[in-house]
């Protein structure tokens, strides 16, 4: 995976280069879906979808990370993504393939779209163990769930001259969709 440039930051900050690579193999992307990220707020996961994808949705809640996600595309040389600013279920086309869900908040509504609409292949990722049980049951109740996986990153730094790793928190990766 090519490296990405986030000069513009965000509070929530960006989903770790490691977490998008298995996300995107999750996605399985190609030229001809239609890619919708709920949540851009970096656009970490839309800028990595958008050198995959034929066509990219990002929907932000909130204007400030939106405007983020849009910085942050234009740094990366992206200026062919649909942004929206909406709560979702709001904005979520009908001619989604692939959806990711960056974060928890309405994700039940989120999943009541994509069954509604359809939707191939879909990834949320969870980084609070309540909030995964909650979203696996949410995935089987609208039958959508494929798996769960559960991902530690360490990253390694100098310490004294030797290598020591610090671990970033563990993220529970759901997928699933109607196919």
């Amino acid at each position: 995976m090519a490296p990405i440039a986030l000069p513009h930051n965000a509070k929530a900050g960006p989903t770790k280069p490691e977490v998008r690579s298995i996300t995107l193999g999750k996605l399985e992307l190609n030229e001809e879906d239609h890619f919708v990220e709920v949540g851009s707020c970096t656009g970490a996961v839309t800028i990595e979808a958008a050198r995959r994808a034929g066509r990219v949705t990002a929907i932000e809640r909130k204007p400030e990370r939106l405007e983020t996600t849009r910085r942050n595309l234009v740094a990366n040389g992206i200026t062919d993504v649909e942004l929206i600013e909406a709560e979702a279920p709001t904005g979520v086309p009908k001619d989604t393939d692939a959806l990711f869900l960056g974060g928890s908040r309405n994700y039940a509504a989120v999943l009541d779209r994509a069954a509604q609409v359809g939707v191939d292949r879909i990834v949320m990722n969870v980084s609070r163990l309540e909030i995964a049980g909650d979203a696996v049951r949410a995935f089987r109740e609208r039958d959508l769930f494929g798996e769960i996986v559960q991902v530690q990153v360490s990253t390694g730094y100098e310490l004294a001259g030797a290598t020591s790793f610090n671990a970033d928190n563990p993220v529970y990766i759901i997928s699933g969709g109607t196919t």
